[in-house]
């Protein structure tokens, strides 16, 4: 098991990714999740199965989030 952050896991696979987005406010404001090249680091490095954990309400208001969760909601 290795444990890092999402910059920390660029370029490398791994079977089962956990991705804990770690955002919920009443703000409602994604901080370093809007960087939209993280949400692609993170979806792209598993080889079998992705968690992502966070709360929809906060991320449903940066717009890359809020297709990405339509797209889990559909799929």
């Amino acid at each position: 098991m290795k444990i890092n952050s999402v910059d920390g896991f660029q370029g490398q696979e791994r079977e089962i990714i956990i991705f804990n987005c770690v955002r919920s406010n009443h703000r409602k404001s994604v901080g370093f999740l809007k960087d939209c090249r993280r949400l692609n680091v993170a979806i792209t490095r598993p080889k079998h199965f992705l968690f992502v954990i966070g709360n929809s309400k906060t991320l449903e208001n940066d717009e890359t989030w809020k297709d990405y969760i339509e797209f889990c909601k559909q799929n």
